[in-house]
């Protein structure tokens, strides 16, 4: 059984920053490509960041580009997306989730359908 648990949202003002976590158990981080997507009230949810399963290759919405940074350690299983320069408009439900494998090592999926496995999201909020 896959599961991903993100951590680290919150509650900040516009201008700070949060690192999110998202921890996996039930398989092996490092053979999948990783992304985060976000939904916000009364919105559909939409891609935020994505890093390939190599770890060489990112993309960013443009939304978040220059701001917001993946990363993953494979030896602990984590990913994670620092988030700086933070806006009210950045207020999301934020999820992370991992491919189904097999990719190019350069692959950074962008659409929900290319992953099969989400946590169950963590709330971040920004104050103006």
């Amino acid at each position: 059984q896959v599961q991903l648990v993100e951590s680290g949202g919150g509650l900040v003002q516009a201008g700070g920053s949060l690192r999110l976590s998202c921890a996996a158990s039930g398989r092996t981080f490092s053979r999948y490509a990783l992304g985060w997507f976000r939904q916000a009230p009364g919105k559909e949810r939409e891609f935020v960041a994505a890093i390939s399963w190599s770890g060489i290759s990112t993309a960013y919405a443009d939304s978040v580009k220059g701001r917001f940074t993946i990363s993953r350690d494979d030896a602990k299983n984590t990913m994670y997306l620092h988030m700086n320069s933070l806006n009210p408009e950045d207020t999301a439900v934020y999820y992370c989730a991992t491919d189904g494998g097999g990719g190019y090592y350069y692959a950074v999926p962008r659409i929900e359908s290319d992953y099969d496995y989400w946590g169950q999201g963590t709330q971040v909020t920004v104050s103006s």
